[in-house]
């Protein structure tokens, strides 16, 4: 049977880092980012007030380049509470996208060790020192922290108990201690729960018991780390004193399965806190994309961060409304303690029970994504915790938890994310992408504009103009359709247009084409055709201009149409298989392509006939991409203005 230590777990989260040295008293606040060295980012990451540190020092068990540490501004479900950074301290590798050993996926879980061997001594060790002066009127000291641990969850009550021991000295108050680990009973969060962590894996066996390949593969059961929820806590301090705060993360019992934590918002504040922390979670559980008919989990973790029980009192202690756009996985709430349930009657998951002092418990359940949703429609939702503040045995007080407000770049819950950033807002891909969308105008009313729509999402819109000239939907002119699209446009009529929101569709045009009828005139006429983007710039230029040929009054005027080639500054004729390729009365197909990065390819066809020319130019100033309108307009006035019918037209289109 194999050795209790050799059937150890391994994971990390985390990436490259620094050393914080000494640092001076800092009087103007300094910026930090995420992956920069520059020896005080640890410190400067996680305080709230950096005119309160004196002086910083970082040391670990790394010698090539203490990986042991990294300022990060997101990793997973894990996101600054102040501030854009916070710190990861690591026994392995911090940053490693997967904590297996070399980040492989899948990998062994033995993990990375930089001292003592597989089971020597020393044991693998990050250490960070902060010397902090207490500002005037505070009394306490506070942090936000999370662990999470590859021990987690086949050795609990074991020797391998790797450890992270908080020690915050007061000359004052004396040196108190907060020790994590996964003996502590913190441990809520299950590797299903934490997605984007490193801390994600689960054994492929099915099976977390012993030394595991795992990947990210989600697996139940299977998962093979876990976390605690994301707590606050305190310790006494004095004014005006100096003391001195130590985060410490140690192997225990081998220098192999790894663990993290997450530091941030290292604070004072006048008085003992004692409030509620709610954080919430959402992981699509088929992967890749959000499409309709994905499964949702919802995770919550709810914290007690104060040193008074929360009893479980009259009334709901949490409820979270099923978001628009899903439905309730019937069976799947669950609770790590207390009730939890579905109200069917309101569509909303309720949660009932105590949560003692510096504890937390995390509630999840499960949706699934409506069909026929159109493609960016929005999954949100926000739960509310009701708890009692004053300790009378009544819920008085609420939090939220993550804000699930319409995406408009506001950070409105003052979390430091804005809204389109939060977590549990997700948008659908409610359809493949298709090779090209259609306007035949037949859902369209004669007399008014025309506007087509994909799976529920508009792409196309005309507009209007009234009066004696004609933009409009018209009954059938084609033989085969039941309505076309008709104009009749002068220069003062001005010019109008088709518009497309192609960026509905998560896509750019690739080829446009449409059918029209024309027929011969009696004077001077034109059309002009602008393929336009949303900066107002020219993708390609058509010209229907008709020119006096012959003498067969009151119709000896016919129509030649032309492309712009920019090379070449002049107009350049498509020509029909009619004599001198001029357009008689009948039907054609005008098809506008884009031919690699810097040509356009034209084509016209003509019914029965199918294609009569082809050519191809240098397209004008800007490329296919952001496609936004057809501009159409006259240079003429003439006493009888040309009638175009329009049919059948399409778009080709590819993903962005």
């Amino acid at each position: 049977m194999m050795n209790e230590k050799y059937r150890k777990h391994f994971t990390m989260v985390i990436g490259e880092i620094l050393i914080v040295s000494a640092l001076s008293v800092l009087w103007i606040p300094q910026q930090v980012s995420a992956g920069s060295y520059n020896g005080q980012d640890l410190a400067l990451a996680i305080l709230e007030d950096q005119t309160t540190l004196i002086s910083s020092s970082y040391t670990d068990t790394d010698t090539s380049g203490h990986r042991q540490e990294v300022v990060l501004s997101s990793r997973g479900t894990m996101h600054p509470t102040q501030g854009s950074t916070f710190a990861l301290l690591s026994t392995g590798v911090a940053g490693a996208a997967v904590v297996t050993e070399d980040a492989l996926n899948p990998g062994s879980e033995r993990g990375e060790w930089f001292a003592g061997g597989q089971y020597g001594n020393p044991r693998d060790r990050a250490t960070l020192t902060l010397t902090l002066r207490v500002p005037s009127y505070m009394h306490y000291l506070y942090y936000d922290i999370q662990f999470f641990s590859t021990e987690y969850p086949e050795y609990i009550s074991s020797q391998y108990n790797d450890k992270l021991t908080v020690t915050v000295s007061s000359p004052s108050k004396g040196t108190t201690n907060y020790v994590l680990d996964v003996n502590s009973g913190d441990f809520v969060l299950h590797a299903n729960d934490i997605p984007g962590s490193g801390y994600d894996i689960f054994a492929t066996s099915g099976n977390p018991e012993g030394v595991d390949w795992v990947s990210t593969t989600p697996r139940t059961p299977g998962a093979d780390a876990g976390a605690t929820a994301l707590i606050t806590r305190e310790h006494p301090v004095s004014p005006d004193e100096t003391v001195t705060v130590t985060f410490d993360i140690i192997d225990t019992g081998d220098n192999q399965f790894d663990s993290a934590a997450f530091i941030d918002n290292l604070m004072f504040s006048g008085f003992a806190k004692t409030e509620i922390i709610a954080r919430k979670t959402a992981q699509d559980v088929n992967g890749s994309l959000l499409e309709c008919g994905d499964k949702i989990r919802y995770t919550v973790t709810v914290s007690n961060t104060g040193t008074a029980d929360q009893g479980d009192n009259q009334g709901n202690e949490f409820e979270d409304y099923i978001p628009v756009n899903a439905t309730y996985v019937s069976g799947s709430a669950t609770a790590s303690s207390g009730t939890v349930a579905y109200d069917q009657n309101n569509k909303k998951i309720t949660w009932n029970g105590e949560i003692p002092a510096q504890s937390s418990v995390a509630i999840s359940f499960d949706v699934t994504v409506n069909q026929s949703l159109f493609n960016g429609a929005k999954i949100s939702n926000q739960g509310t915790v009701y708890w009692d503040s004053n300790e009378d045995g009544t819920n008085d007080a609420t939090e939220l938890t993550d804000d699930p407000s319409v995406d408009d770049g506001v950070d409105q819950d003052n979390d430091g994310k804005t809204d389109d950033d939060d977590p549990t807002i997700m948008t659908v891909t409610a359809y493949e992408i298709p090779a090209f969308v259609t306007e035949d105008f037949s859902d369209d009313s004669p007399g008014g504009a025309a506007a087509q729509s994909y799976q529920m999402h508009p792409w196309f819109e005309t507009s209007t103009i009234s009066g004696e000239s004609n933009f409009e939907v018209a009954l059938s002119y084609y033989y085969s359709t039941a309505k076309s699209f008709k104009m009749k446009l002068r220069s003062d009529d001005g010019p109008q247009y088709w518009n497309y929101t192609l960026s509905q569709l998560n896509s750019d045009m690739i080829w446009w084409e449409a059918w029209f009828a024309c027929g011969n005139l009696s004077e001077s006429a034109d059309l002009l055709m602008s393929f336009i983007n949303t900066n107002g710039n020219e993708i390609a230029k058509l010209k229907f201009e008709y020119i006096q040929e012959g003498t067969e009054i009151p119709t000896n005027y016919v129509l030649k149409l032309s492309y712009w080639d920019p090379s070449l500054s002049q107009w350049v004729q498509l020509s029909s298989d009619y004599p001198y390729g001029y357009l008689y009365n009948d039907w054609y197909k005008i098809r506008v392509e884009k031919n690699g990065v810097s040509l356009i390819d034209y084509s016209l066809y003509r019914t029965g006939q199918g294609i009569v020319d082809t050519a191809t130019a240098n397209q004008l100033s800007s490329p296919f991409s952001n496609f936004n309108q057809v501009v159409f307009s006259s240079t003429k006035t003439p006493v009888v203005s040309p009638l175009f019918f329009w049919d059948e037209h399409s778009i080709g289109i590819a993903h962005t």
